[in-house]
Formats: structure tokens, sequence, C-alpha cells
């Protein structure tokens, strides 16, 4: 319903005994949060036996994220992801968030992105440049070994040997899943058990664990640096006096690694196979890289002139937000779209959900890059786009992202068209993130065009 009309609540039909609405969350996960405004703003589920609310109306979801003392992070999501990444910095409480968020925003301004934006460059230059005419290649694994190689020269300065990296990258991949596996599937006991499943997850765990130390190690021993590890490395608790752990450390950088990359990574694939969905979109895509670049690589002083680019990255966040679902915990007791909540009130709430709001974004699931013109996106009301969170909670890394898949998706289009195989599908994953899984394209190359044309 619309922000304008009163708040409502209500509850989900279908919760099943001991499990609550998890298998629906489990099973079909986004036709189930997408049938949840029917019954309400704020719409009572069973996360396995615990009750939790799904806020769904936008001006509700901005107050949440907004108060972050009063709707802290919590929940089933972030209890079970703590296990892998600590209190760090989306794990953190308010409090310990503040400081941490401090020690890090720094390696996230804007002087400090233009020169990410260079390994960004350098790294779609690689990936392009190996690319041959009539090639098939599963673009969605290419740009997941791109996204990986680009956060780990540039936030955290690291090598990006290709064995390494591969071996990062299947290990994230088998880490998101289990995480999201235990939230959904809250089955307690069954996961310490030694089924293949299990140990897999364990390896993996300690894989990455290794991994991020190594790079730790290799920083300490060479001090000085102006990246992200060597600022952890001389973060101090404004509170208590004392130097991050080795552990914290380490459990900031997995949560970097682990958000800057996959996510990324499925938007851009999101993006091309739109595009190639959809000839008109494309077509102006093209016209606005082949004015603007000419073939070469995208810069951030390309920005400006890559508004429509802009817009279909914007598009693709409001269809398949990689954050398609998030917990918060009530802090005190309080009131949220007209109901008393107590403290300890566990909320869930979807940017897929307020994303596909037809009262908000007609047709919801029509590719419109037009929708993000000017005007339209500034009758939004607050809360309807929420790609990267909101408030001081808002993800550090939003700008990294949305440059980098700018300057990467321009720069792909200038010199490629990517096309799938005739009759083919793309089926969304739904898992810790959204995305459209392996996506075999033909590699077509485009001819130039000079600045002048």
């Amino acid at each position: 319903m619309s922000a304008t009309l009163p708040s409502r609540t209500g509850k989900a039909p279908g919760a099943w005994p001991l499990l609550g609405h998890a298998w629906q969350l489990h099973a079909r996960p986004l036709e189930f949060l997408s049938s949840l405004p029917a019954h309400g703003d704020l719409v009572r589920i069973g996360m396995g036996p615990w009750p939790a609310y799904v806020v769904c109306e936008p001006d509700a979801a901005h107050r949440m994220l907004t108060d972050s003392r009063t709707f802290d992070k919590g929940g089933p999501f972030f209890d079970k992801a703590r296990g892998l990444f600590g209190s760090s910095l989306p794990m953190a409480g308010w409090q310990e968030h503040r400081w941490q968020r401090r020690q890090m925003q720094p390696a996230f301004q804007r002087d400090r992105i233009e020169r990410y934006a260079l390994v960004m460059g350098e790294e779609v230059d690689r990936m392009t440049g190996r690319w041959r005419a009539g090639q098939r290649l599963d673009v969605t694994a290419a740009l997941t070994t791109l996204t990986l190689r680009i956060v780990t020269r540039s936030v955290l300065a690291a090598e990006a040997q290709d064995e390494a990296v591969a071996g990062v990258q299947e290990s994230l991949h088998t880490v998101i899943d289990g995480i999201y596996q235990r939230v959904m599937l809250p089955l307690g006991p069954l996961y310490r058990l030694p089924t293949p499943a299990n140990r897999r997850y364990r390896h993996a765990c300690d894989r990455l664990h290794r991994a991020i130390d190594g790079i730790i190690a290799a920083r300490r021993a060479a001090p000085g640096g102006n990246d992200l590890v060597s600022m952890l490395l001389t973060a101090v608790n404004d509170d208590t006096g004392e130097p991050m752990s080795d552990v914290d450390i380490r459990d900031q950088l997995m949560v970097m690694i682990g958000a800057g990359f996959e996510t990324t990574a499925n938007s851009l694939a999101f993006a091309l196979w739109l595009l190639s969905q959809h000839p008109e979109a494309e077509a102006r895509v093209h016209d606005e890289v082949d004015r603007t670049l000419a073939g070469r690589t995208a810069t951030t002083a390309d920005l400006d002139g890559l508004t429509y680019t802009r817009r279909v990255v914007n598009e693709v966040l409001r269809m398949y937000p990689a954050g398609w679902f998030f917990t918060r915990v009530t802090t005190t007791d309080t009131t949220l779209a007209g109901r008393h909540l107590p403290k300890g009130t566990a909320l869930l709430y979807s940017a897929y959900l307020l994303h596909h709001r037809p009262e908000l974004f007609p047709e919801p699931g029509r590719f419109d890059p037009d929708r993000w013109a000017a005007q339209a996106a500034d009758s939004l009301p607050r809360g309807a786009h929420v790609p990267f969170g909101g408030g001081n909670r808002k993800c550090i890394g939003d700008q990294f992202a949305l440059i980098e898949m700018t300057l990467a998706l321009a720069t792909v289009c200038t010199r490629w068209r990517l096309r799938p195989d005739p009759g083919s599908t793309m089926t969304v994953q739904v898992r810790g993130t959204l995305g459209p899984g392996p996506l075999p394209m033909t590699c077509e190359p485009r001819g130039r065009k000079s600045a002048d044309t």
C-alpha cells in the first residue's frame, strides 16, 4: 500500500510447526516476501521458532535504518554471520560500530576511490583483453574474478595471484552458501555433524582465515602503508585504548572481501544479461559509451558523461539488490508502523520487497532505466530504494561499488557485445546474495567510433 495511507499490522499465513516460515523463506524467498505487503506494513513471521516482523513500508524502513540505537544490528542472520565475521563493521553493535567506521572511513574517501579506479581500469583491461571474438564464456565467473582482483589490489593493497584469488573465490562461495542455509533452515546441532557439506564449510572457513592472516602478516612485516590493512593495524579503540587484535582485523577484512566482490560481480552480470534482452536500452548504452569513451577505458573523469549507464546500474540494483534481506533487533520498547514493539523484538527488512512494490515502482518486474531520470527518482519516498541500506549503517563501500559498476559496465560495452545462447534463460539464484548463476554468453567485438562521430 502507499506510504501515505494508515499503517497496518498483520500476520503471514502458512506457518509450519517449529519451522515457522523458514521453509517458505528457504524454498521461495522472493515470492514469499513479495506477498507480505498484502498483510500489512509490519507483518509477523516465524524465523524457525522465533517470531520476527517484516517491515514492508518505506517510511518505516527508513526510520528503522536511520535509528541504529533503537534498531540495532541483530537477529538470526547476524547471530549466524558473527560466527564467521565476528564483531566486524556490519556485525557490530551501534556503539562499537561508531569507532570502527571512523577508523575505516578514510579508505573509502573520494580521493582514495579515484586511485582505486586506476586499478579498476587495469583489471577490466586485463579481463576484456583476454576475450576473443566468438569466445563463449561464463560472464558471472569472469566478473567474479574481476571484482575479487579489484578489491584485493585496491582496498587491501595485496597481490592478486590467479591461483590464490581462485582459492579465495571458491571458499567464499562455500561460506556464503553455508551461512545462508544456517539462517534459513535453523537446524542447530545438525550443522555440527561431520557431513560432507559441513566439512566443506569448515574447510572453507579455515582456508579464508589462512589467506587473510597471510595478508595481515605481510603488512606487519612491512609497516607504513596507506591502505585499509595498515589503517586497521594502527587503529586504537576510543573507549578502551586497545588496538585491534589480529582476529579483529581478520574479521574486518573478511567482510570487506566478502561484501566487495560477489555482490558487485552479480550486479554487473545482471546488467549485461538485461542489456542483451533489451536492445533499445543496449543501443542507448552503446551510443553513450561510444560518444564518451570511443573504445578507451573509463575513468572517474568520464562519470558525468555516463548518465544512462548509471541509470542502468540503479535499475539493476532495484530489480536485484544483492543484499536482499537483513535483520535488526529493538534495544528498547518502541513503536514502529503503529505497533508497540518490546525490547528484543526481531525485525527483518528486504530491499527486494521494497523495490518491487508496484505502488512505488509501476510494473516492478520491467527493466526500465528511465525510472532513474532525476525527476522520477526525486519523487520516491524515503526508504523506497535501499540497495546499500541507510543511515549511519549504510554500506561503507557504496560509492566504491557504484563507481566500479559504472566504469566496468561502460568499458565492457564500448568494446564488446555479449550475446546469450539462443533460447537461454536467466534464473535468479537466492543465497546470501542474489545472483544470476552461470551465464554462458558469446563475445562479439564492437566497431570503434571516434570521439568526433
